[in-house]
């Protein structure tokens, strides 16, 4: 009985021992100026593909909707999908503007994640035609 109490106790200290050293990882611009060009082109291809899948599971929810008389539904998938598109941002684009991006220390420790959807955001609004200008008579 002593040899397992101590072995259980050895192996909680262990597994502590471990959680307690392991580092979680920022990605944030930290993280993304240590990045060389071939990581920062993986990571924004990475991401691309990840949000593409993402969109393409969003046909489930379609069909979903669909069996379940969720009023308002098409709407809302819509929106969400070119929330989680690239949009018309190629990766180089991307590449490009997080530099530029991360270049200014003030937003040093916006997430990667969320930077990629902002830029992705402004890319989808900037190519929508303005509305018209309405006239006065």
């Amino acid at each position: 009985m002593k040899k397992f109490a101590a072995g259980v106790m050895l192996g909680f200290v262990a597994s502590w021992a471990v959680a307690f050293a392991s580092s979680t990882v920022s990605h944030d611009g930290s993280f993304w100026n240590r990045l060389n060009t071939n990581a920062k082109d993986g990571y924004v291809n990475g991401y691309s593909d990840a949000m593409r899948v993402s969109v393409g599971k969003l046909d489930v929810l379609n069909s979903a909707a669909d069996l379940f008389h969720w009023k308002g539904a098409r709407r809302i998938i819509h929106q969400l999908s070119g929330q989680l598109s690239m949009g018309d941002v190629s990766p180089n684009q991307a590449v490009k503007r997080l530099d530029e991006l991360y270049s200014n220390q003030k937003y040093s420790e916006l997430d990667l994640g969320e930077a990629l959807q902002t830029l992705s955001i402004r890319a989808n609004e900037t190519a929508m035609p303005d509305a018209p200008a309405k006239s006065s008579k």
